[in-house]
């Protein structure tokens, strides 16, 4: 385990500015905050970002939840969290904050909501990290989650092809590797989406990008 989060950091750590560029894109950036939406955030609520990378999901999360909430963005890689503490000291946030920390163990305490983008399909075991988050998440509280897919369009099936290129190539190890890494991707999300509905009400799952991205939502129940 010591090894693939060694990995993520370096990898991740040469490549921040390249991350941080395409996360900021418009269209990534609206299919976040659809993302973002699916919290149901209020001014004043807590919300934790599990893998903030650079910080593309503050803007949004900032302003659902205003100065008088709190954001906290949670990632492993310290040249992703410097990108993500220059954005907030930029925008002048003294209520965003980031925090350097595995995503499967996650260190924060209870919140309102919780999001996660791009990231379950990185982890070794996406459905027991999933479950642990929804324990930081208050009963009535939400958490969303985004993930890329190939795409369920048959008229865009060639392009599935650069999916799986542009995936082995991004993603740590997995150019090493012999097995399909979209193929890792989608039974990573499936486990996470799983973990996801099995304790939560209110649950939904959405296509966006051509079918590219994957979101599923759901509301940890009360009582």
């Amino acid at each position: 385990m010591s090894g693939s989060k060694d990995l993520t950091e370096t990898f991740y750590g040469r490549f921040a500015g390249v991350y941080d560029a395409v996360a900021a894109a418009p269209v990534v950036r609206s299919w976040r905050a659809r993302c973002v939406e699916e919290l149901c955030l209020s001014p004043g609520d807590t919300v934790v970002e599990m893998g903030c990378g650079t910080g593309a999901n503050f803007p949004a999360l900032r302003e659902r939840v205003g100065p008088e909430g709190t954001v906290v963005g949670v990632d492993l890689v310290p040249a992703m969290l410097r990108q993500a503490q220059a954005r907030t000291e930029r925008h002048g946030w003294a209520n965003v904050h980031v925090v350097r920390g595995d995503a499967r163990q996650p260190p924060v305490a209870t919140v309102d909501a919780l999001v996660s983008t791009f990231v379950v399909g990185m982890l070794e075991d996406p459905g027991d990290a999933v479950r642990s988050w929804l324990g930081l998440v208050r009963p009535g509280g939400r958490v969303a989650l985004l993930s890329a897919t190939r795409t369920d369009r048959p008229a865009l099936w060639p392009a599935n092809l650069l999916l799986r290129a542009f995936t082995r190539l991004t993603a740590p190890g997995h150019r090493l590797r012999l097995d399909s890494p979209t193929r890792n991707l989608e039974r990573r999300w499936a486990e996470s989406v799983d973990a996801l509905f099995d304790e939560t009400v209110d649950r939904l799952t959405d296509r966006l990008g051509l079918g590219f991205v994957v979101l599923a939502s759901g509301r940890v129940p009360e009582g």
